[in-house]
């Protein structure tokens, strides 16, 4: 995967303003990444509010880089974005936010059944929250690894909601999606016990998603 380098800054920049148009980000939280080849990823750098943001402020780093850089200021969750992209070679963009209903969750440290089939746009059965460790720690970056095993999103436990997708274009709508069914799980929490969809059934959902959105003829 290579990416011409002119563009991959400003579909950053363009991510981060979007997340918050849409709700799933306030202030100077979150963060967002895309791979620019096999071996750099670009990530957004820390504390800039997205109307502060410009294409120049955008951190290039080498995938292979297991420290910190003295001379550049990625987001605090740098390491959680390179192990992602070293552990998955299909993602190509990872956006973390701290959208209302998917952080509310996330702080019940509450996995998100299969309430509702739609749970299958995650990739999984469930949308997996991570166990809570400090933000920007490796513990915290094996955490969410694991938790994507299988999945391209999860909650990370009292902090917030990660999506990965190929393009930063996905891993928005994913993040919206999630966001959405954490809302809906809420309501149905609030109101009782909503009923589960069983293995089998999401095995049969997971299998049609496989054709999902994808043209048949």
């Amino acid at each position: 995967m290579n990416r011409p380098d002119s563009d991959f800054a400003q579909e950053l920049v363009t991510c981060m303003q979007a997340l918050t148009e849409l709700g799933l980000n306030t202030g100077r939280s979150g963060n967002a990444s895309v791979r620019i080849d096999n071996n750099r990823y670009a990530i957004t750098p820390s504390g800039v509010h997205p109307r502060e943001l410009n294409a120049a402020q955008i951190v290039e780093l080498d995938l292979a880089e297991l420290e910190l850089p003295p001379d550049k200021n990625p987001s605090s969750e740098w390491r959680m974005h390179r192990d992602i992209f070293t552990s998955f070679d299909d993602t190509g963009a990872i956006v973390h936010t701290h959208s209302n209903a998917a952080t509310a969750l996330a702080c019940m440290r509450q996995t998100i059944p299969a309430f509702h089939y739609m749970v299958a746009v995650a990739g999984g059965d469930s949308i997996v929250c991570a166990p809570y460790a400090t933000f920007g720690s490796a513990e915290l970056s094996e955490h969410a690894v694991h938790a994507l095993q299988g999945r391209r999103a999860c909650l990370l436990a009292n902090h917030g909601l990660l999506a990965t997708g190929n393009t930063l274009l996905d891993a928005v709508d994913l993040a919206q999606e999630v966001e959405q069914l954490a809302f809906q799980y809420l309501m149905c929490l609030n109101a009782g016990n909503p009923a589960i969809l069983s293995k089998e059934e999401m095995s049969e959902v997971l299998e049609k998603f496989k054709r999902y959105g994808k043209r048949t003829g």
